[in-house]
């Protein structure tokens, strides 16, 4: 589909899924290569990222790794609200764990520094971060990111698990609002 309509906004291709998955293949042989003999846990941060993180975590081939899920949210339709809400925690202890944050979309950098602070405070060994999607003319923290997949314009997207109000998010290509 070169164009989705969604709700009340018309969105156009922006970034097919071959692209993406070779992105995913990239991120995850580095990971690979840097994780070996780690045991690392995997936290994917819900409900954006669980396409990236299913990309990725059935491409690791270290026998030894885990993956969690966290939700939480800071968006109310397509504008951040600035706030993050804590709604589903981590069960797992991870102290003296290599831990390995698998989040979509790094915009603001809020989101990613409240996690941050919320695992530092758990005593990990090492906590890596891994985004398939970076923004960076939108980022308002300094937040240092390990594994980058792809730098894009601060336009609203949606698909492969980015959503507009919950809708979306099943597409598997990546699609940019068209400004009307």
């Amino acid at each position: 589909m070169k164009q989705v309509k969604i709700l009340d906004k018309e969105f156009e291709l922006f970034i097919p899924y071959e692209k993406i998955r070779s992105e995913v293949e990239k991120m995850a042989e580095q990971m690979n290569k840097d994780f070996e003999g780690k045991n690392p846990l995997f936290v994917c941060i819900l409900n954006g990222s669980f396409m990236f993180a299913a990309e990725i975590f059935k491409r690791i081939n270290l026998v030894e790794s885990e993956i969690t899920f966290v939700k939480l949210a800071s968006y109310d339709g397509d504008k951040t609200t600035g706030n993050v809400k804590h709604l589903i925690g981590l069960n797992e202890k991870i102290d003296g764990r290599t831990v390995v944050v698998l989040e979509d979309i790094v915009d603001t950098g809020i989101t990613i520094d409240h996690i941050l602070k919320q695992l530092e405070g758990l005593n990990p060994k090492e906590v890596k971060i891994a985004t398939l999607l970076l923004k960076p003319d939108a980022l308002q923290k300094k937040v240092q990111l390990d594994y980058v997949g792809l730098e894009i314009p601060n336009d609203f997207i949606v698909g492969y698990g980015l959503d507009y109000n919950g809708f979306g998010r099943n597409l598997i290509d990546i699609y940019s609002v068209i400004n009307h």
